[in-house]
């Protein structure tokens, strides 16, 4: 490793508590290598509009655009991001240099009072309505999977924002990743993982990125890769990108390793949550490459490839409409929130690019 001693690589992150706690992580990590660095603050389109839905937003790059910018235009050496946020496309340039060991990837619900843990998660009683949180269609999904008498609002903002909203709003509860509370170290008590729901792919993991010529940095970064989570995440994207071209669909998808085999579960849902269809794959890690595209191909033969068309449709239909973006109710009953966001030309292949969260 060829390092300058007089040189400080440059790490960019967003500036939210989550973003600046994983800047520090590498930061530590170079520090242990008596290598020096410093860190710069970047502000993304994600950060910046707490309002509009992520969906609606176009997910793809919404936290991640800036970063790549700064890197391509050597404001800074390194970039720092959550790997579920970063699009299956790198930005021409750069490239991932390692993947932090992982975290938890479940998510949990963090929900405002004793009776409102029990109300929440009784599958019994179907009559029951409560008000459930999350800007993630795929949470929203995966819960009107299990509760359709639910209601779903919308909470976008850092995860300070979403719990101070959740304890000044008359809902039931609110959906997080566990990995971003526990590492603030902020995991409310009064929380319960969701063993039930699998993960956006990657989720739990932290990524970093460097550009493609700069051999030193890639040398350097990778002393911190974790080949494991390096493994798993990549089989979870190869399962989202081979779903995803052209699909807004929510999808879901948890590899983990256990004695030399990699089992693979994935999902694709409707917005609605009335339709749900999941597989689940192993392999050895030797013949495992292919597992995430194995995956896919499987939920394709059942049917998958009709509920991309079905969303397929929508946009279409949303185009030819040329309606304006709009979130202006709660979702309710069999609606979903991607039905209270109707895409605009200027937003649709945003859209049909999207990596949900």
């Amino acid at each position: 490793m060829n390092i300058n001693s007089n040189i400080k690589i440059r790490i960019g992150t967003r500036d939210s508590a989550l973003a600046v706690w994983q800047a520090q992580q590498v930061q530590d990590f170079f520090t242990q290598q008596s290598i020096a660095s410093e860190i710069i603050f970047i502000k993304s389109d994600g950060d910046a509009d707490l309002i509009t839905p992520l969906y609606a937003m176009g997910v793809q790059g919404v936290f991640t655009k800036s970063l790549d910018a700064a890197l391509l235009n050597s404001r800074i050496d390194v970039a720092v991001h959550s790997l579920k946020d970063v699009p299956i496309q790198t930005a021409k340039g750069l490239q991932q240099a390692a993947v932090l060991k992982r975290h938890s990837a479940k998510d949990i619900l963090v929900y405002k009072t004793p009776n409102d843990r029990y109300r929440t998660m009784d599958t019994g009683n179907k009559m029951i309505d409560c008000v459930i949180a999350t800007g993630s269609i795929r949470r929203a999904a995966q819960w009107k999977n299990r509760f359709p008498n639910h209601t779903i609002e919308n909470l976008r903002g850092n995860v300070n924002t979403r719990l101070h909203k959740l304890q000044e709003s008359t809902w039931n509860g609110a959906i997080f990743a566990a990995a971003g509370l526990e590492r603030l170290g902020i995991r409310p008590e009064n929380s319960i993982d969701l063993d039930w729901m699998l993960p956006a792919p990657a989720q739990g993991a932290v990524a970093v990125f460097c550009r493609k010529n700069d051999v030193n940095i890639l040398e350097a970064c990778q002393l911190m890769n974790d080949i494991e989570t390096e493994l798993c995440t990549k089989t979870e994207r190869d399962f989202l990108n081979a779903l995803a071209g052209g699909c807004a669909a929510p999808i879901s998808a948890l590899a983990t390793m256990n004695a030399g085999v990699i089992t693979m579960t994935g999902n694709i849902l409707s917005p609605t949550g009335s339709i749900k269809i999941e597989t689940e794959i192993s392999a050895l890690i030797g013949n495992s490459y292919y597992l995430g595209e194995r995956c896919a191909e499987a939920v394709l033969n059942k049917g998958a490839d009709k509920l991309i068309a079905k969303h397929e449709r929508y946009i279409a239909q949303a185009i030819n409409r040329q309606t304006e973006l709009s979130f202006t109710q709660p979702v309710t009953g069999n609606q979903s929130a991607v039905h209270n966001i109707l895409p605009n030309k200027k937003n649709i292949q945003n859209i049909k690019n999207l990596v949900l969260q």
